[in-house]
């Protein structure tokens, strides 16, 4: 068997999970299935990590998420062997063709296996003996996807018709008809009675070098630019910015549309295995473990009479009574209620909040850092509290405000700051005040997390008003 490389997409919004799923951060990071805190991203790697001869993965995601990915896979004693950044999502058939570039790279004889950060699978062994059986018909120079066994009359999935029906038990392969976009109801109802319809999970399985020669066929310009993208990019920290001006020329396609609806290789084999991409509120709900009555319960939750519900509480006390097929899902800063028939349409509905400048829309109380994250609690016009918190050794870039002074209020660890030529170190319960247009600094030079309140005033709050002079995570532009 050859070397085996996992791309990861790592790209995606996840608006229709909102509002615990938010651009600034996307459901790939978290936590949404089983007992522990792993994320979705984590999970998807961990999932295959034990089969022989796989590698360490490529992983493709946009600039904002870059520390993100990278703390994820540090926590799970990961190193990948490249954090590719794109400059905007151009969707699956530009992404997968960078992390083809560099895993030719890596290994000219290897096999690309194309992972979605964002699945849940239930079944692992299983979803291992057919990825072995991927591997294998790749090694014949098939482009292989896998197709999911339906188990209902699915709109929001598309689907894969194949040559000969689709047997679970047997895990074998068949020749690729056509690919099906998201059907309305009545079709869906028609295509299950088929064993030859089978949803498209949209994980792959190519040798590179057969990926690439079919990419030069059927979709050259996406092949062209992304390699001269990958030609012209350039190694920041531990990540790889391809060139821009060169990626925005790549056709916005998937790779279904670019390559797998005309090559004659293509190949689905069957998938049984408890594949869920949550797309949905319902998705997810489907995906859960239930009460007797149906409900998927989460977080601090007093629930009576309630039948077939999912109901989440992140900070509060959600109180629920006599509740049928509804979605609510607390946060600090928002509430949804919908129906889970209606939780497809989500997307529009964040799409509407961030025309009407609502920014939680897209952003959440809490943004993470590289250096650790910080709260918004409480703002207005020109005055906004934050709790920060940073990471043992970690510190924030020397900077400067020209348009608000800040108020440090130590609450649990050792803080070491800088303002101006001026040297501090502060503990529990100590504060200082950063003038306008002081620079300044704040370290934690402790084993523990640094928790502290900054208040901020000025004519003006935003996070536009920071001039970096020194960073250690490259954000001096």
């Amino acid at each position: 068997m050859p070397k085996v490389i996992p791309v990861i997409l790592c790209g995606g919004k996840g608006t229709r999970l909102w509002p615990l799923s938010r651009q600034s951060y996307p459901k790939q990071f978290l936590s949404l299935s089983g007992d522990d805190d792993k994320s979705l991203l984590q999970k998807t790697y961990e999932r295959i990590s034990n089969i022989k001869g796989i590698q360490e993965p490529i992983i493709i995601c946009n600039e904002e998420h870059r520390f993100l990915v990278a703390e994820q896979m540090r926590t799970i004693d990961v190193n990948p062997k490249a954090i590719i950044l794109e400059p905007e999502g151009r969707n699956t058939a530009p992404a997968i063709a960078l992390g083809t570039f560099k895993a030719i790279e890596e290994d000219e004889n290897s096999i690309i296996l194309v992972l979605s950060a964002d699945h849940i699978i239930k079944d692992v062994n299983l979803f291992q003996k057919v990825l072995i059986e991927g591997f294998k018909s790749a090694q014949e120079n098939n482009l292989v996807t896998f197709g999911v066994i339906p188990n209902r009359p699915e709109i929001g999935y598309g689907y894969i018709e194949s040559e000969s029906n689709l047997d679970k038990e047997k895990i074998k392969g068949s020749k690729i008809i056509k690919f099906i976009e998201k059907p309305n109801e009545e079709l869906a109802c028609k295509l299950i009675e088929s064993k030859k319809y089978t949803w498209n999970s949209g994980m792959f399985v190519f040798k590179t070098k057969v990926i690439i020669n079919e990419l030069q066929k059927y979709a050259p310009l996406i092949l062209k630019q992304c390699n001269k993208a990958m030609n012209s990019s350039k190694k920041d920290l531990d990540f790889i910015r391809i060139d821009k001006t060169s990626f925005l020329k790549t056709p916005d396609l998937p790779i279904d549309i670019a390559v797998m609806e005309k090559t004659e290789k293509g190949v689905v084999i069957p998938l049984d295995a408890g594949w869920s991409d949550i797309g949905s509120w319902k998705s997810l709900w489907e995906s859960q473990e239930k009460d007797f009555y149906g409900n998927v319960i989460k977080g601090k939750v007093i629930n009576d009479e309630s039948t077939n519900c999912y109901l989440k509480s992140e900070s509060r006390l959600l109180v629920t009574l006599g509740l049928k097929d509804l979605i609510v899902v607390e946060t600090q800063d928002a509430i949804l209620v919908a129906s889970k028939e209606h939780s497809n349409n989500l997307k529009a509905l964040v799409d509407r909040l961030k025309d009407k400048g609502h920014k939680e829309g897209i952003l959440h109380k809490k943004i993470y850092r590289p250096w650790g994250s910080y709260t918004s609690l409480i703002e207005s016009e020109n005055w906004l509290v934050k709790k920060i918190e940073v990471n043992p050794g970690a510190q924030l870039s020397l900077q400067m405000h020209n348009h608000r002074a800040e108020h440090w209020v130590i609450v649990s660890g050792k803080a070491a700051i800088q303002v101006n030529e001026k040297h501090l170190s502060l503990t529990d319960n100590q504060s200082t005040f950063i003038p306008l247009k002081a620079k300044h600094r704040l370290k934690n030079p402790s084993t523990k997390v640094l928790t502290l309140i900054e208040i901020q005033s000025g004519d003006l709050i935003s996070e536009d008003d920071i001039i970096r002079f020194n960073d250690d995570y490259g954000r001096i532009s």
